[in-house]
This record gives C-alpha cells, structure tokens and sequence, in this order.
C-alpha cells in the first residue's frame, strides 16, 4: 500500500504519533503520490530521524508499523536483500543436510510444540509441520549462522559520522516468514519485511557498539525482530516499544559466548537464541504484560549504562558522559524510501571463514594467482609446496586481531573455533592451493575464489587435524598492526600478509634457492565487501549457491540443486499458500561429514 492509498485515520495517527516523539522528518509525509517509481536513483532516500532526546524504542515502532503500510525502498534494495536471505537459507540448508548438532537439537525442540492452527504456527527448513512461529525461527536461525558464512555488517555511516562498528548478521529473516506465513501474507511482504529488520539492526549497529562492552551483537538483531515481528502481528506500537524494552532488560547476552579455549554451540546460535526471546517478549506484551517503556533513555539500560548521560561504567582511560540529560546516547536514522539503506552497505562471505579474516583471504589469494609456485603441486606432491615456506607473516587490526588471533585459537579443536581462526583459516586455504592438480590457471579475480573457497568440508574433523594444513599453521605469525590498520576499520578490512619463501621461481626443483618475500600489499576491500571493484559477486556468489545446494540434495543431482535455489530465489513471488510451503522440500542428509 502507498502512502497515499493508507487510510486517513491510520496516517492521522501515525502523523500525531511522530510528532509527538519529536521525529525531525518522515520521508513519506512528504512525498507527493506522483513522486518517482522505486527504480529511479536520482531522488535522495526518506528517512525518518528519532532524536537522542525523544522515546526511541516507540519510534523504531512506529517505524516498522509505518514502513510496512506504505514505505517502498528502491528495487536495487530488494534485491540486495533477497541475494542475502539466499545466501543465507543456503547455508541453513546445509548445514541442516550435514546433520550439524544446534539445528538438529533445536530442530527436536521445535517438534515438541507442534500446532495444527496455520494461525499460529510456522515452519523450518525442510520440514512441513506447523509448530510455535518462535520455535521455528529458533531453528532457522540457528541453521543460517551454523557455517558463520552468511551477511555481515560492520555499522559504518560516515556521511551521517555515525562509525560505531558493531557487527551483525543476516540471521534474522526467519521472523518474517514465520509471522507472514501466519498472517495470510505474501512473500513480497515477508522481503520488505526483511529489508525492515535489516535496516533497524543496521542503523543501531552504525550508533552503539556493543562489542566495546563485551555484549554480543545480536542485541541490535532482536531489537529489530521485535519490532517487525510485531508490527506484522498486529502489535500497538506501545506494545512492539514495551516488547523492545522487554528484550533490552530480560535478555542481553554477553561475548562470553565467543570466548574461551574452544568455542561452542552457544556461537553459532547466539541469535536464535535472541530471536526466539524477543517473539516472546512480543506475545507477551500483546497478551497484556507490561513491559518496560522508553528503554533507549532508561538510565540503567545498556545504552546509557556505558555512553548515554549520566554514564556510570566506562572504558579503561576511557571518556564519561557527566552530562544530566533525559536522552539516549545517538540520534537514530532509519531510511523508509530510495536506495540509502543500511542492507546496500552490508557484506557477503564468499565462502566459510569469519568475516575479520577476509582481508587476509583476499591477500593470500591475490598472491597464490600471481606466484603459480604457491599453487599446483597435486595431492602426492602438495607437501613440497609447504616445505617452501619458511614464513607467512599477517598484520590486522583490532578488534580482528583479538577476535581471531586469540593465542588459543592458534590450536583450534572444533568446529566453530577453527572458523574464528586466522591462522587456520589462511592454512587451510594455502594447502588447498597446494592441492590443486598441477597445471592449474587462474584467468579472473574470481577464479582463485572459486578454486578455493572455503566450504563446510574444510572445517570438518578430518580438515581440522590435517596434517598439510597443520604444517602450514606452524609458520603463521599474526600480529596487530596498529594505528595505521585501526583507522581503517571499519571503513575496509585493512590487513596486510607477506610470505617469505624459498625456490619461488618454479613448483618444481630442489629446496635452499635464495629468500623471497611475497608481499599482499596494504588490503581494504576484499571480494565480498560492500566497496570491493575488482571482484565480480555475482559470479562469485553463484559458485557458492551451486556449491551449498550440492550439499542438500543427492550427489550430482545439478537439476535438484538448481531447483532449490530457485526457491529461495523466488520468495516475493510466492503467495500465501507458497509461503507456507517455502519450506516443505527434501533435504538429504548426508552421513560422511564427521564434525570437531
């Protein structure tokens, strides 16, 4: 529905409504209903402006009931987000088909709170039974983000200077197919609706860095579930403002989770967890609970806890906020028409590998296609390439270097550990380029992705103690690079790799020829990032589609891979009935992928 189509009485109230937050300007207020189709690039993005000073959490849900009642992003927008939530359902799938172990326990969880009202019951990958919509989104969510390869976000607005840099993840589309499924809506709805959650989760991540204070980021991510999933409920927007202020009190979960010697299940699934809770918090507040209000100004509340007026912890050597104000910490800028939304500024994973070591990738890549000596040695002859090495040096920046070069992770023993190590990350890539059968060229920037890219099989028990790429991690120095590599981020992923070598001139020949110091150069903006030029994504994301559906289907089925996604693909053209069939299809499960 257009701005112009909305009812009176629904648009008086949502005008009074802002007004009284205090909102600066609401993009589709002032737009005349002649105003340019959603495909034109030359009118500037509406956006609603919520005010330090004035009750946030009841804008961000006057936002999402608004935007869902008449905002149009641009199609650009749309397809963006529907290229994320394929990425995303993929990697779900897979690592359903793999029989990984959250998905699966959460999967027996969900059946045990089966429904047979279409209601108020949703669905998970691969399955047709209809059980509690939060239930479902528990497991989608915790399937999407198992291989840790789905989007990312870094919350970086310059043109606003709103650079906070908290990160994010695309795992929070299951809400809206749950709550459309239910509601009798379509898929074109459940996409907007997604386009929605990102933008809310975006825009928190671009004021208010929670990893600065050891909480995890989901936090922004359930903020904005709850939010959308309420306003496709049928919430008040006091109720979606209590809900949020629910989820900020109740349920704030803290970066121990990515901590420790080995990481674990609680990783992966962090945002499940956070998702499941804020729909909860939702039906809550709709079945008359009362939750808190205002929770952005809350002075006991994260936001102002760590920033906002009247700060009470701080940072060691830190700044303190002393001043006496009734505000949050930031102004809020939420896009509800045009291209300026935070889903455009958003990154892709080409391939399994946490999203702080992708500078690094892109370097090591970038030398294995120039120096045919760092590739190409066949499986028999692959240890000849590895004894070249004398070194492999990596300089990043922080919080890379605390995320991914944590000494404990220099020995990775799981799964979900080894995806959050540099130095098994950068191993495992190079001893695979050592792998590849001799003769091996790469013509295109992206061949030297799609040659190697990292895919669930690399992180496997048998990938993790291989004996190639321990080899390899032996020589691996990472270290922090400083003021020149921090002030670059997260503007880019600024990293930096050498690798210093021997008998570089050929894959053959004896070993002891004369030192060779490969150098990556300084590297910003790898394949996949948002601001990357040199790196086709289409083709890229492609090859890791084709790769991931390969997994769900049986072996060599290209026809069964294709079909699947496909339907992903088609989302906004399905109607209600397809929605809820979105995911009644086979998934082959596979018996042969033995997980650390």
């Amino acid at each position: 529905m257009s701005a112009a189509a909305m009812p009176v009485t629904l648009l008086s109230s949502h005008v009074s409504l802002l007004r009284r937050l205090g909102v600066s300007s609401l993009g589709f207020l002032s737009r005349s209903s002649s105003s340019s189709s959603s495909s034109s690039s030359s009118s500037a993005a509406a956006a609603v402006v919520l005010p330090a000073s004035t009750n946030q959490a009841l804008g961000i849900a006057q936002y999402a009931i608004s935007f869902m009642n008449g905002s149009k992003p641009d199609d650009a927008v749309l397809e963006q987000t529907r290229r994320f939530y394929v990425d995303a359902s993929l990697c779900g799938t897979s690592a359903i088909a793999l029989k990984t172990n959250a998905p699966a326990v959460l999967a027996r969880e969900a059946l045990r709170y089966a429904v047979n009202d279409p209601t108020k019951g949703a669905t998970f990958l691969g399955s047709s039974t209809l059980v509690m919509p939060e239930k479902a989104a528990l497991v989608n969510g915790a399937a999407v983000r198992e291989w840790d390869s789905n989007g990312t976000n870094f919350g970086y607005n310059p043109a606003l200077n709103h650079t906070a840099g908290e990160f994010g993840h695309n795992d929070f589309y299951g809400v809206a197919v749950a709550a459309c499924q239910m509601t009798g809506r379509s898929g074109a709805d459940a996409l907007l609706a997604m386009a929605c959650i990102d933008e809310i989760r975006g825009r928190l991540a671009e004021v208010f860095s929670l990893k600065s204070y050891k909480v995890d980021h989901v936090v922004h991510g359930a903020i904005a579930s709850a939010a959308v999933y309420g306003t496709l409920m049928g919430a008040t927007a006091e109720q979606i403002e209590m809900a949020i202020g629910m989820v900020v009190a109740h349920h704030i979960p803290f970066r121990a989770i990515r901590a420790g010697k080995q990481l674990s299940d609680s990783k992966g699934s962090s945002a499940a967890i956070s998702t499941e809770a804020a729909m909860q918090c939702v039906h809550r507040t709709m079945d008359g609970f009362l939750g808190p209000r205002d929770i952005f100004r809350n002075p006991e509340a994260i936001f102002r806890l760590f920033e906002g007026p009247g700060q009470m912890l701080q940072k060691v050597d830190g700044p303190v906020n002393r001043e006496k104000a009734d505000a949050s910490p930031f102004d809020l800028h939420l896009s509800n028409s045009g291209s300026d939304f935070s889903v455009m500024g958003m990154h892709f994973k080409l391939g399994l590998y946490e999203h702080q070591s992708a500078g690094a990738i892109q370097g090591i890549l970038n030398l294995v296609e120039q120096n045919p000596s760092l590739r190409g040695y066949g499986e028999e002859r692959a240890r000849l390439g590895v004894d070249k090495i004398a070194r492999i040096r990596i300089k990043a920046y922080e919080p890379a270097f605390g995320i991914i070069g944590d000494p404990a992770k220099r020995d990775p023993t799981t799964r979900q550990s080894a995806d959050h190590s540099m130095c098994y990350i950068i191993s495992r890539l190079l001893s695979k380029a050592f792998r590849l059968p001799e003769g091996t060229k790469f013509e295109t920037p992206e061949d030297p992705w799609k040659h190697l890219m990292l895919l669930p099989y690399d992180y496997s028990k048998e990938a993790i103690y291989d004996p190639l790429t321990r080899a390899i991690m032996e020589k691996v120095e990472f270290e922090h690079g400083g003021e020149e590599y921090d002030k670059n981020y997260p503007d880019g992923i600024p990293t930096s790799l050498t690798i210093e070598a021997r008998d570089m001139g050929t894959s053959m020949g004896s070993l002891g020829g004369p030192r060779t110091n490969l150098d990556s150069g300084f590297i910003m903006y790898p394949g996949g990032q948002a601001r990357n030029t040199t790196v086709n994504l289409d083709n890229v994301l492609a090859h890791k589609f084709k790769s991931l559906a390969a997994l769900c289907v049986k072996e060599g089925d290209s026809a069964a891979a294709t079909a699947l996604i496909d339907r992903f693909q088609a989302i906004d053209k399905l109607d209600n009935s397809g929605l809820r069939a979105l995911h009644d299809f086979d998934i082959v499960h596979r018996n042969n992928f033995v997980d650390a």
